[in-house]
């Protein structure tokens, strides 16, 4: 698709009267980005790239004018939340109108068990909301200070919570998703149950999603603890064993090479162990602490969340996911990551073999969560940047020991996570965004073909 020429953004602007519209270059250009420099490939392949306009609505009624504006201009439009993504699902390929979201940050109703929200409020902003009522929410992604929770459901797949929970799509983690389409006469369509996975993980291509309804759990204090062991392996066998045994909400082994990266935590992650960092319930400290010692190691920190805070501590959920990555590119921008799901059952040994392959090449870094109600243990390692052919040597080399490697470095939704073209999301593509005008170029499944069929 080509960037629209400056006369059809210009008659789009004059459309949009009484809407909050930017173009001013930098800011644009500012809301045309997220995480996607994590990736030396990504901010090769998407550098430059831009909307027109920034339009930030107020509510579904502004969402609706702006859609249907897009569609008679054919002007493509790419929503954005707080832009944390990591795969440039935010960033527009062929220009138009980049759609910021946060200004839809209410909370519309909250019950026994559930909360219906508008998607652009902060998931920070969210949980506190649910906690006055002795609730919280299942899951979230570590950037939960930025992101928004529709960001989260358009663009993620789980995070810390998910040990507990499972990943976004298993059981009923999200309830329902209200989406507006792109076309003349835009719907607001409400998807229940399994078909908002229509539009999860779909990075926006195929609905605009306004509100989305999200289980609740009864709120829990959960405990920070950082169990400390000398070698990586006993840190995750003794991560296997943890998560079985107690109530957890996040068990995160990091190899000790991490360390350095971690510049708050120095005093209860020294370089010289391997950690796991966790998330306990709070009658389970003395059990964490019995468990590490009967794997040779010590726990150095366990405190309520108020508590890490006065102490100026980082909160584990920001020691572990995506965020291992942000704290060593704070430090050394030469890192880049790889995503990994390890084959069932779990063979640490196999992580051991692969550490004494690659050495300083790679930092190993694993998470415990739950895939189809089944416990599959992720990784998330730091790799060292050389090249482009380095990087997929070493992805075929984990793909040959039976892991699955969700790509990174690739901005489409099958090449990334997916894997595969989902069928459901194109059907539902075609009924939402008939004229293919929803960040285009983030799907495979659709073609230039498809539009106005």
């Amino acid at each position: 698709m080509t960037r629209p020429a400056p006369e059809t953004i210009a008659a789009l602007r004059d459309e949009l009267d009484g809407i909050v519209v930017t173009d001013d270059p930098a800011y644009v250009a500012a809301k045309s980005r997220d995480y996607y420099w994590y990736s030396p490939i990504l901010d090769r392949d998407l550098a430059g790239r831009t909307g027109d306009l920034v339009v930030r609505p107020r509510d579904e009624a502004e969402v609706v004018r702006v859609a249907a504006a897009c569609a008679r201009h054919g002007v493509p439009l790419t929503v954005r939340g707080g832009g944390t993504g990591n795969y440039g699902q935010c960033v527009p390929l062929a220009g138009g109108v980049v759609l910021e979201l946060t200004g839809l940050d209410q909370v519309l109703e909250i019950g026994s068990g559930k909360v219906r929200t508008q998607a652009g409020i902060r998931i920070a902003a969210l949980d506190a909301a649910v906690g006055e009522t002795g609730q919280m929410l299942n899951m979230w992604p570590s950037t939960r200070r930025l992101a928004t929770i529709g960001g989260f459901i358009a663009g993620g797949s789980g995070g810390v919570g998910s040990l507990r929970h499972g990943m976004l799509r298993d059981g009923e983690n999200v309830l329902s998703a209200r989406v507006v389409t792109l076309d003349a006469a835009p719907r607001a369509v409400t998807l229940t149950g399994r078909e908002v996975d229509k539009v999860q993980h779909a990075y926006g291509t195929n609905g605009i999603i306004t509100e989305v309804e999200l289980a609740l759990s009864p709120l829990v204090e959960w405990l920070d603890a950082v169990a400390l062991f000398d070698g990586y392996e006993t840190a995750l066998r003794f991560a296997v064993a943890a998560q079985e045994r107690l109530d957890a909400f996040l068990m995160t082994p990091v190899d000790r090479r991490f360390a350095p990266f971690y510049t708050r935590m120095t005093a209860v992650f020294p370089a010289d162990r391997d950690a796991v960092f966790a998330m306990i319930a709070p009658g389970e400290r003395a059990a964490f602490e019995a468990l590490a010692a009967e794997f040779g190691g010590a726990v150095s920190h366990a405190m309520t969340a108020t508590e890490v805070e006065a102490a100026k501590l980082t909160p584990a959920y920001e020691c572990g996911w995506n965020h291992t990555t942000l704290q060593a590119l704070k430090k050394d921008r030469g890192w880049t990551y790889l995503q990994v799901a390890y084959p069932r059952p779990f063979d640490p040994a196999l992580v051991t073999r692969q550490m004494a392959r690659y050495g300083d090449e790679m930092l190993m870094h694993h998470e415990m969560a739950r895939l189809d109600g089944v416990v599959q243990i992720f990784a998330l390692p730091l790799v060292r940047w050389t090249t482009k052919q380095r990087m997929y040597e070493i992805i075929a080399e984990l793909e040959a020991e039976g892991c699955a490697v969700y790509d990174p470095h690739a901005y489409t939704i099958e090449d990334g996570g997916m894997k595969e073209i989902d069928a459901a999301q194109i059907a539902f593509k075609r009924q939402a965004d008939p004229l293919g005008l929803m960040n285009p170029g983030k799907t495979r499944g659709w073609t230039a073909r498809m539009a106005g069929t």
